[in-house]
């Protein structure tokens, strides 16, 4: 069997690029933490056809997608398409999440 391990805690920085340190050539993971009301950038993932899910681990705040705000807490997944903008926002004690993302294949 094949594996590989990486802790968080060894990056420094708000982004952690997870999938690409443990090798996944497939997979992009990335782990976020936030500071207290911090926002991220906002985006959308039209040139790399990803889409996305959001996982909070800890703290709260909410996902701006398009004009809808989301909550984010432990416990919820958010799905946000390719095309649809996002930005992040922390709440007051912060905001640490992980994104998983994969291009969608094309029907055709």
């Amino acid at each position: 069997m094949t594996y590989s391990v990486v802790d968080a805690a060894s990056f420094e920085g708000r982004r952690k690029p997870i999938a690409a340190e443990l090798g996944a050539r497939a997979i992009r993971l990335n782990r976020f933490d936030s500071q207290p009301e911090q926002e991220g950038f906002a985006h959308d993932e039209r040139e790399s056809g990803q889409e996305e899910i959001y996982v909070p681990v800890a703290g709260s705040g909410f996902i701006r997608i398009g004009e809808e705000q989301v909550p984010l807490e432990p416990g919820r997944f958010v799905l946000v398409s390719a095309d649809e903008t996002r930005q992040v926002v922390a709440g007051p004690e912060g905001l640490s999440y992980v994104v998983v993302g994969a291009a969608v294949a094309d029907a055709s």
